[in-house]
């Protein structure tokens, strides 16, 4: 379809949904059974969003959906719903599969399915790296309801955990397609696709239509019916865009002077690499502020443990690489401050969509460097406005760069600890091995291997 008509197309949904959304007060008017409406009453869910409205009704009907929305719009409530009726009216083990492309979404929508589920015992369990598999096997042997996994993950059990398959599956969801595609996920997605019943609902929700996302579309959907509330590359209007253009060599100066500027406030900011978030991270720390890291080099406990801390506002600063750009959702972040610029215009929109979320304002500042001009201005030309300059007072900035310089010489060094902490760790993992290893040869002949779970 040409750009033109789609975003007509996409025009047209918007305003439907919003006379439908007039219409429509409440979940039970879409076709929700009473004790699912009770569990969205208990959550805070007075109204249905767009998505809610356009997707439930056509799902409860039986239908594949595809799902055209952007981060924060209610997308978990439109697919988990639909799952959880059908549920109730077959209860079945292993009736539905939810494939998302990070763990610490896995573990939210999960919660989401368990929250809304409690009162009729819907059971979950999460299949994601960074977890020991046995624990995971165990929890597969007991058969849940409902799977949600990331790709790779889901294929090493498919492959390697005796007894257990998918072949009675009902319902799969593909949540945040775009992105598990992005991610290098086809080949896993196709091993996938190849060992669940073809006679099954199938649900893809996307914030963008990419031709892997068509070709996905393509390969596991049946008729499906389209609902886009928004096509259009968009940010929310209540958010406040800035930019800030300095010299790369004093980029962390900056950065204080914006926290100390913006004090009071909770903040999201984003950088490029694990080792840069970690270190700017400790930089902060050393400055006085409570900052905390998240990114993928992180065991899953301490992922997770960051996130909370943030929510539970315990901490006001979180960094994080792209990994908490999408999905999350963190209600109270105030500012989002991209201390690396993204190298993809995707995923500035993802970002900032941290903040000014439900209804709420919030601000962004972009650092643009010297060397990030080029990308900043397709950021400008795929959001269609010119964002204007954040007010600074150089001279204030200047006068933090000696105590900065000090905190940075700090964090070097404890970078410097922290890794070699690490490497000392994986040399001990290595002689345990070896020395199991000695163990098996020496007992070899004696007992036979036992074979995993």
């Amino acid at each position: 379809m040409a750009g033109g008509e789609e975003e007509g197309a996409a025009a047209g949904t918007e305003t439907e949904s919003e006379a439908v959304v007039e219409e429509l007060r409440s979940f039970k008017d879409l076709g929700v059974t009473d004790v699912l409406c009770e569990a969205c009453d208990q959550l805070g869910w007075k109204v249905p969003t767009k998505i809610q409205v356009e997707a439930i009704p056509v799902a409860l009907q039986g239908r594949d959906v595809i799902g055209l929305a952007e981060t924060g719009s209610g997308k978990t409530g439109a697919f988990a719903l639909p799952i959880l009726q059908a549920l109730l009216e077959t209860p079945q083990r292993l009736f539905a599969l939810v494939l998302t492309p990070t763990r610490e979404l896995a573990f939210q929508i999960s919660e989401q399915f368990e929250a809304l589920g409690s009162s009729i015992g819907v059971q979950t369990t999460v299949i994601v790296g960074g977890i020991d598999t046995m624990s995971q096997s165990l929890a597969l042997a007991k058969k849940p309801h409902v799977i949600i996994a990331t790709p790779g993950r889901l294929v090493d059990h498919l492959e390697n955990t005796k007894g257990f398959n998918l072949r009675a599956l009902k319902f799969l969801v593909m949540d945040e397609a775009d992105r598990i595609l992005n991610m290098d996920f086809e080949t896993e997605v196709d091993k996938i696709l190849k060992v669940i019943p073809r006679d099954r609902k199938t649900f893809l929700f996307s914030a963008t239509m990419t031709k892997k996302v068509q070709k996905l579309q393509r390969a596991a959907l049946k008729n499906p019916v389209k609902c886009a509330v928004s096509s259009k590359y968009q940010t929310v209007e209540k958010l406040q865009q800035y930019y800030i253009f300095i010299p790369s060599k004093f980029k962390d100066s900056y950065l204080v002077y914006i926290l100390n500027e913006l004090a009071g406030n909770s903040f999201m900011i984003f950088c490029s690499t694990c080792n840069n978030t970690q270190r700017t991270a400790l930089l902060l720390r050393n400055l006085g502020f409570t900052a905390i890291p998240l990114h993928g080099q992180m065991s899953q406990n301490k992922r997770l443990g960051s996130l909370n801390k943030f929510k539970a506002k315990a901490r006001s600063i979180l960094l994080a690489t792209d990994v908490a750009s999408r999905g999350l959702d963190i209600p109270h972040v105030d500012v989002v401050i991209n201390f690396d610029i993204p190298t993809h215009s995707k995923d500035y929109i993802h970002r900032v969509g941290r903040t000014a979320r439900a209804g709420r304002s919030g601000k962004s500042i972009t650092f643009v460097t010297q060397y990030d001009v080029e990308l900043f201005q397709r950021i400008e030309h795929l959001i269609g406005k010119k964002l204007p300059a954040f007010p600074m007072q150089e001279e204030e900035v200047m006068m933090l760069t000696e105590r900065v310089a000090e905190a940075q010489r700090i964090a070097r060094m404890e970078l410097r600890e922290q890794g070699e902490k690490k490497r000392s760790r994986n040399d001990n993992d290595d002689d345990t091995e070896e020395a199991i290893g000695v163990r098996n040869k020496v007992a070899g002949g004696k007992k036979k291997k036992r074979k995993a779970f």
